[in-house]
């Protein structure tokens, strides 16, 4: 049963392609290869150890996108490099690198690309065991060097597959509650629909002008209704249990003005027509700079104010959250509530970022469009 959930193992997504830093230890590894063979008078075979060893170095540049590959390669000419130097392993000390690539096989590689690649190293190390010098003590101190690559590249790829599971669990919450406030919202304009229809029909018969008047407010109601369905079915689709009553707008961000006995003062500045914003829009303004300033309570160290600026225009509506305090290492790494945001931000088309200032405190802003229209 292990066997075969290790060996169904999918690769993990997006391995990193050549960066700079891989050229740079290509260019740092081959003249060190030349060195060692200029400098050590022991080396056997020293013109074929370092011809080996350099050729070797490249394949650190492909240890991601195929690492059973990378892998293979050296290990199985250092097996048979014996049979051409009558017996003696070609190895340099600047051969050391390939425990880089035993690392990335466990890092970046699938489960059966694992299993064959941990086949062809005791293969390897068996032959060499076997039929050339290689004595028992350099045997097992060679097995445990190689298994505490894999052990560190086992760690990383499962920590970082750790991180990574938390990371959508906290944007499929993002997605849920945000498709509550759709919910919540549309189910709102749909009760209003309906209370102005049946108010249409009980006044209908004294007031005949009461039903075009009724029926206008409806058409209005059904538009509006209709473009956050639009959106909610864009977005996700969640059949959650919610209350009938829409969520929390831009103006409800002055409930979190003032000062509180601990912590630093919120002061709120709201300009341009807020009135017309969707209230889906409304509704991630709102939590956005309510995480926000939930942030830097937290961890904006000697803080003495945080100032929530929305500016609404025709086309968007433009937040700011500013605080003054010092910036702490935890503020300054992206946490789960800042992926959150730029998560709700995303899904209504906009975005949202957060750095440190250029003097001192923290700065979040998110720019929506006003017509919250998902992407």
């Amino acid at each position: 049963m292990l066997f075969r959930s290790v060996w169904n193992e999918p690769r993990p997504p997006d391995p990193p392609l050549r960066v700079w830093r891989d050229w740079a230890l290509v260019g740092v590894l081959v003249p060190l290869a030349v060195l060692e063979g200029v400098v050590r008078p022991d080396l056997p075979w020293r013109a074929v150890s370092v011809t080996i060893t350099v050729g070797l170095v490249f394949t650190l540049l492909w240890r991601r996108t195929k690492p059973l590959l990378m892998l293979a390669i050296p290990f199985v000419i250092t097996a048979l490099a014996p049979l051409v130097t009558g017996g003696h392993r070609a190895e340099t000390y600047t051969m050391a690198f390939l425990l880089i690539v035993v690392y990335a096989l466990y890092r970046w590689g699938s489960g059966r690309e694992i299993v064959l690649g941990l086949a062809i190293m005791l293969g390897s190390v068996g032959v060499s065991a076997s039929f050339y010098d290689l004595a028992p003590a350099d045997a097992v101190g060679a097995f445990a060097v190689i298994f505490s690559a894999v052990a560190l590249g086992t760690a990383v790829r499962y920590r970082a597959g750790a991180r990574m599971r938390e990371l959508e669990q906290v944007k499929l919450l993002e997605r849920e509650q945000l498709a509550r406030d759709l919910h919540d919202t549309v189910a709102h304009h749909v009760s209003a629909m309906a209370i102005r229809a049946q108010a249409g029909l009980a006044t209908a018969p004294s007031r005949p002008e009461a039903a075009t008047e009724a029926l206008r407010v409806i058409e209005a109601e059904a538009s509006r209704t209709l473009a956050e369905m639009r959106a909610m079915v864009r977005l996700l689709r969640r059949n959650e249990p919610a209350e009938l009553a829409p969520g929390r707008q831009i103006a409800d961000l002055e409930q979190l003005a003032g000062r509180t006995r601990v912590g630093p003062s919120v002061d709120v500045e709201i300009s341009g027509d807020v009135e017309g914003v969707p209230p889906s829009v409304g509704s991630a303004i709102f939590r956005i700079a309510q995480e926000s300033v939930t942030n830097a309570r937290r961890h904006a160290r000697h803080a003495t104010r945080i100032a929530i600026q929305v500016a609404a225009d025709d086309t968007s509506v433009r937040l700011r959250v500013s605080d003054d305090g010092e910036v702490s290492s935890v503020h300054s790494m992206p946490g789960y509530g800042l992926i959150g945001m730029i998560e709700r931000a995303g899904l209504l088309g906009g975005t949202c970022q957060a750095g440190p200032n250029p003097d001192r405190g923290w700065t979040v802003t998110a720019v929506l469009p006003r017509t919250g229209a998902a992407t």
